[in-house]
């Protein structure tokens, strides 16, 4: 399926958060939850700096879905962020039944980044969402918007 403007607008929210999180010393990751009638349900950013690793975006969207959407309705919402989900997000989001991934930028894409940057690389796997959970609809990335995350990557890595 390929991105349509509704896309767009919730994937540039996501690339603002992530431009936040960068802002208050954290890695450049932002997401968005959407409802199947379009309604924004809940958004976060990357929080990593405060020392725990588990505090992407995807995975604390994922909690905040199972503990406040009714899991029918899980299965119809959209998740939109601004760097394709880690295993640890994609199995989240899987366990919780959420339905939709959009993602400005791939896992494929961030790894030539870094590598590129000379990072060091994760210490887990970079794998893309549906080898970690098949049944997940995934969609990205988008060429304007990965190139703004880029930019937001090579200021992380150049501070």
């Amino acid at each position: 399926m390929s991105l349509t403007e509704v896309d767009r607008r919730h994937l540039a929210r996501c690339v603002e958060l992530a431009k936040e999180a960068l802002e208050a010393g954290d890695e450049p990751f932002g997401s968005v939850l959407v409802a199947a009638d379009g309604t924004v349900l809940a958004e976060d950013r990357n929080r990593i700096a405060g020392g725990d690793a588990t505090r992407h975006p995807e995975f604390e969207l994922a909690r905040w879905a199972a503990s406040h959407v009714p899991a029918p309705e899980r299965a119809g919402a959209t998740v939109y962020t601004s760097g394709e989900h880690c295993p640890m997000c994609s199995a989240a989001h899987a366990w919780v039944g959420l339905g939709r991934i959009v993602y400005a930028s791939s896992s494929a894409q961030l790894s030539g980044w870094l590598a590129e940057l000379g990072a060091a690389p994760a210490p887990v796997a970079t794998l893309p969402v549906q080898v970690v959970a098949p049944g997940i609809i995934v969609d990205g990335p988008d060429d304007e918007l990965s190139a703004r995350v880029r930019e937001l990557h090579v200021r992380l890595h150049r501070r």
